[in-house]
C-alpha cells in the first residue's frame, strides 16, 4: 500500500499530514505501531505526531490527531494549525474554516504569514504548590522560573509528569520565563515523552497563567519557544477565559511516499 504525505511544522513542532478526505480506510490501516514507526526519528520519517484529515459533517474537516507514540491523543495547537494550511493547500478550504477535533469544533483563519486557529475556552485553573493546572484541550502543568535555559528539562519534568498526581493520565508540563514583553516557554510533551519545540496547547495554558490577577480583561501574550514565535490573545470574564486564538507561522517542509509491504 502506498500514501502520499506531507511534513509540515509549526514552529518546530512537526507532524506528519495524511490526506484521509476521500480514502477512509487509511485511518484503519494506519495501526498504533505503524505510526509510531512512521514517527521514530531514527527508524521513520520522524514527527512530533501525525494527523489525518477526514471528512466531518458538522464542518470543513476532522483533525484526527496521534502522538508520536501512535495513540490518539488530546487536542493540539500547533497541530491544528498545520491541519489548516494542509486543507488549505489541498483547496478542501478557502482563507476561514471550521474544523473539528477531539476536544470539539474550531475556527481557523490563513494569512499570509500566519494561521490562526479558535482554541477551546478554559473554565478552570487550579494552583498546585504555587504553580497552575488546567487544560486547554490538553492537560497542562505551567511553572514560572527565573531561568528556563539551563534547567534540566527531562528531569525536572518527570518529577511532575510521573509523579503519583499524574502518572496514570499523564500531563504536559511547562517552564515558563516572564520577561518585560513576552515570556519564554519550554515544553516537555507527555505521548511524545520528551521536550518539543514548541507545544500550542502549552504556551496557550502559559499564557493564560501569566495574566492571572491582571484586571484586563483583553490580553494579548507574545511566547518565545525553541522553535519561534507564538502569539496568543484571550479575553478574561468572570474567571472564564474565552475567543483564545493561536497564532504563528505553520510550514511545509517536503512531501513523500509511504510505502508498506
Amino acid at each position: 500500500m502506498h500514501i502520499d504525505f506531507h511534513k509540515y511544522h509549526g514552529t518546530g513542532n512537526d507532524f506528519i499530514m495524511i490526506n484521509g478526505m476521500e480514502d477512509l480506510s487509511i485511518r484503519e490501516y494506519l495501526t498504533e505501531d505503524k505510526i509510531n514507526h512512521i514517527c521514530h526519528r531514527r527508524f521513520g520519517i520522524g514527527a512530533d505526531g501525525l494527523i489525518i484529515l477526514a471528512p466531518d459533517s458538522e464542518s470543513d474537516f476532522y483533525m484526527v490527531y496521534y502522538n508520536s507514540d501512535g495513540r490518539i491523543s488530546s487536542m493540539c495547537g500547533n497541530g491544528s494549525r498545520c491541519a489548516v494550511k494542509y486543507a488549505h493547500s489541498l483547496a478542501y478550504i478557502k482563507d476561514s474554516c471550521t474544523f473539528n477535533a477531539i476536544d470539539g469544533l474550531h475556527k481557523g483563519i490563513v494569512s499570509a504569514n500566519s494561521i490562526s486557529v479558535l482554541m477551546s475556552d478554559v473554565s478552570q485553573v487550579n494552583q498546585s504548590n504555587g504553580d497552575y493546572v488546567m487544560d486547554t484541550g490538553s492537560p497542562h502543568y505551567v511553572t514560572f522560573l527565573e531561568d528556563v535555559d539551563t534547567i534540566d528539562i527531562i528531569n525536572d519534568a518527570h518529577k511532575i509528569r510521573y509523579s503519583e498526581t499524574y502518572k496514570n493520565d499523564g500531563i504536559n508540563v511547562n517552564f515558563v520565563k516572564r520577561a518585560n514583553d513576552h515570556i519564554q516557554v519550554r515544553t516537555y510533551e507527555r505521548g511524545v515523552e520528551d521536550e518539543t519545540y514548541s507545544c500550542g496547547t502549552g504556551v496557550v495554558a502559559s499564557a493564560i497563567a501569566s495574566k492571572i490577577g491582571d484586571s484586563n480583561s483583553e490580553s494579548s501574550v507574545d511566547i518565545r519557544t525553541l522553535g519561534g514565535h507564538l502569539n496568543v490573545s484571550f479575553e478574561h470574564t468572570k474567571g472564564i477565559y474565552k475567543n483564545i486564538w493561536l497564532t504563528g507561522p505553520a510550514v511545509k517542509v517536503f512531501k513523500g511516499q509511504l510505502k508498506f509491504e
